[in-house]
């Protein structure tokens, strides 16, 4: 995928605070299933983890420190972690059970890999030829999942037929599809695809496909996951300001809708294509807008801040 046929946006507008839709977007089946299952509400899933961080000064102190680091509003941290607790999974009373699950993890041995074919030798197919090794890591694992996007989801490609699904729920959670980890609740693929930035920004050490344990250690790991947290927001952030022309680093529940769906650089280059359409028919650009995951940030957002900010 080249980068540089991406639409420039013409100019820079900020995203007021607040939400454009009156009304919560609707929630996911999935999600009020997995809430109903622990016999919970999303009311009760929202004020865990409201109050663990309310009551972990150490915590707030990371957040804040990580944000500093990448120059973004802690806030985005806060809303993500929020939307990902109330509407994926539950929070740990203490952030100490977070480094426990995550030395829970640090002897295990697997790899990622689809059927028997590990990540590392499917990405060596010819399909992949045109992503670069040497583009950095968010521009190639980038390009790797469009040419899976394109060639191979749902499809037979060379006698060997590949799922109708994403490609981290294909070959990056091996222990079953749709798993994210840690306090952060991210997805290897994601890791995997800011290692770079967080590498430069944090000195940690670059992740490898070929290294899974390494990478679980890294987004399970509450101090590291929370750059990995904060290199995905920005780059968000990045993506909406340079391809789409839109400054949404005042709006945590855009942030945190696009943490919660993925694919911002996707995203917004189709926005400003939509945009430029719209343009040439005389309408006003459409302005980003949040799902339900992001509607619930930006209606605690007076509450979260107090809390961040103390």
């Amino acid at each position: 995928m080249s980068f540089a046929a991406i639409p420039q946006a013409y100019s820079v507008e900020p995203v007021p605070k607040g939400n454009r839709n009156a009304k919560q977007p609707d929630i996911p089946g999935a999600s009020k299933r997995r809430t109903a299952a622990t016999k919970s509400t999303f009311d009760a899933k929202y004020e865990k983890i409201r109050d663990l961080i309310a009551e972990d000064a150490k915590l707030r102190r990371k957040i804040r420190s990580v944000s500093k680091a990448y120059k973004i509003d802690p806030i985005h941290i806060v809303g993500a972690l929020v939307g990902e607790h109330t509407y994926n999974v539950d929070a740990y009373d203490r952030l100490q059970t977070y480094y426990v699950k995550a030395i829970s993890y640090a002897g295990e041995r697997f790899r990622f890999e689809y059927d028997g074919e590990s990540v590392v030798d499917f990405v060596k197919r010819p399909e992949f030829e045109d992503c670069k090794e040497d583009s950095g890591s968010a521009e190639l694992w980038t390009c790797r999942e469009e040419v899976w996007e394109k060639t191979f989801r749902g499809k037979k490609v060379s006698g060997k037929s590949f799922p109708d699904d994403r490609f981290g729920a294909v070959f990056f959670q091996p222990f079953y599809a749709g798993q994210t980890f840690g306090l952060g609740q991210l997805n290897p693929l994601t890791a995997l695809m800011h290692t770079d930035r967080v590498n430069k920004v944090s000195r940690l050490r670059k992740l490898d496909a070929g290294n899974a344990s390494e990478v679980y250690k890294a987004i399970m790991e509450p101090d590291s996951t929370l750059a990995y947290m904060a290199a995905s927001i920005a780059e968000s952030i990045e993506n909406y300001r340079d391809l789409a022309g839109f400054d949404i680093s005042g709006n945590p529940g855009l942030t945190a809708t696009l943490y919660n769906v993925g694919n911002s650089l996707r995203r917004a280059q189709a926005l400003a294509s939509e945009n430029a359409k719209r343009k040439k028919r005389g309408l006003k650009p459409k302005p980003p807008s949040e799902n339900y995951y992001g509607w619930l940030v930006n209606e605690h957002e007076d509450e979260l801040r107090e809390i961040i900010e103390r």
